[in-house]
């Protein structure tokens, strides 16, 4: 009897043992689990935080520059290609700077390189110009919209711009300088210091920075879809050269070639023209424009291959489960990604300033 109550003292021993072992490990488990999302939460403010520090610096140096320009050299404004010149110069040559230097002092990881088939990038490609083009209908329906409930249209400062400077301005700082800097910036810089936390989580994070720092609805719809596509390409391949490639291939379509093939034809005189039902009028401008309206029938063509294309591919990568997104080494439970990612005082504070910028331009 005194044996086998010695036995059930002992089972009941290691049973409290394990139990309070168990706890233990639990209460060790939340605790690790509630620093390391306080670590991540402090992260993704820190990386907010410095990008709002960054775009200050370029709105500080962009107005200095504009403000000195207009009191010693005020015609230079009237100038497209001066203009755009005084806003990209000190853009690219302080404020982006600048803003590099403050992301650097995050600590990053290293995305693996990994080589792509031909073939997957001219997917890819196609995907690409597909979004942006679909995307960008969407974004001019919608600000057209707002327009008509406004009462008065909504600026499309894209096009504002295209329209007023030289072809070879628009080459230089939209195919050439802002394909390079914005893939670093908002690809790079950004995917190294979240991919930590998951690759979906990168991904996402760069499309929405991207899009917002466009500063306008109409470009924020296409640039949001587009960034968080090369921010994909980018995790999977850890190539930039790759995305950047992509980025000149669009930016070169949608710049340069439109503007070009829109400075043929006078398009708005023509509209006007089949709104009056001014059949003679419309016939000789066809006839005189006729090259330009070729070009523009092929681009046309062009755009709708890429929307239908794009669009096919991405179906069929969607059921065949090409598109995957690994898990980070630390992982944000599920319920809690959003708080920890975006509800943070770095992350609030540049979405409230870029939401304020988009709002000020529908309503301007």
């Amino acid at each position: 009897m005194e044996e086998n109550g010695y036995r059930t003292w002992q089972d009941n021993a290691a049973q409290d043992m394990d139990r309070w072992q168990q706890a233990e490990g639990t209460r060790e488990r939340q605790e690790r689990e509630a620093r390391e999302l306080a670590a991540a939460r402090k992260h993704f403010s820190k990386l907010g935080g410095m990008y709002l520090l960054g775009t200050i610096v370029i709105f500080a140096v962009q107005f200095a520059v504009s403000f000195a320009a207009g009191l010693l050299f005020p015609e230079w404004l009237m100038n497209g290609d001066f203009a755009l010149l005084l806003s990209m110069l000190p853009m690219y040559a302080i404020g982006m700077p600048v803003l590099i230097a403050l992301v650097r002092t995050i600590p990053a990881d290293r995305v693996g390189r990994r080589p792509i088939r031909a073939g997957s990038f001219i997917a890819a490609v196609v995907m690409c110009f597909g979004a942006v083009y679909l995307t960008n209908i969407i974004g001019n329906i919608v600000t057209t919209v707002i327009g008509m409930l406004k009462g008065s249209g909504v600026q499309n400062q894209l096009l504002n711009v295209t329209e007023s400077v030289s072809l070879w301005m628009i080459a230089f700082w939209m195919v050439i300088c802002a394909p390079v800097m914005e893939e670093y910036v908002f690809r790079k810089l950004i995917v190294d210091r979240t991919v930590r936390y998951g690759q979906g989580t990168a991904v996402l994070l760069s499309g929405l920075m991207f899009g917002l720092f466009h500063g306008n609805l109409n470009q924020f719809v296409y640039a949001f879809v587009l960034g968080m596509l090369l921010a994909y390409l980018y995790v999977k391949t850890g190539n930039l050269k790759i995305t950047i490639a992509i980025h000149m291939m669009i930016n070169f379509m949608g710049g340069l070639v439109s503007s070009m093939l829109m400075r043929q034809i006078d398009l708005d005189a023509y509209l006007e023209m089949a709104a009056n039902l001014d059949m003679a009028s419309m016939m000789a401008f066809v006839s005189e424009n006729m090259a330009g309206l070729l070009a523009y029938g092929v681009f046309l063509i062009f755009v709708f291959g890429c929307l239908i294309g794009g669009l096919v591919l991405f179906i069929v990568c969607l059921a065949r489960r090409k598109f995957s997104f690994a898990r980070g080494r630390i992982v944000i439970p599920e319920g809690k990604r959003f708080r920890t990612v975006a509800l943070n005082l770095g992350m609030l504070l540049y979405g409230i300033f870029w939401i304020a910028v988009i709002v000020y331009q529908l309503l301007a």
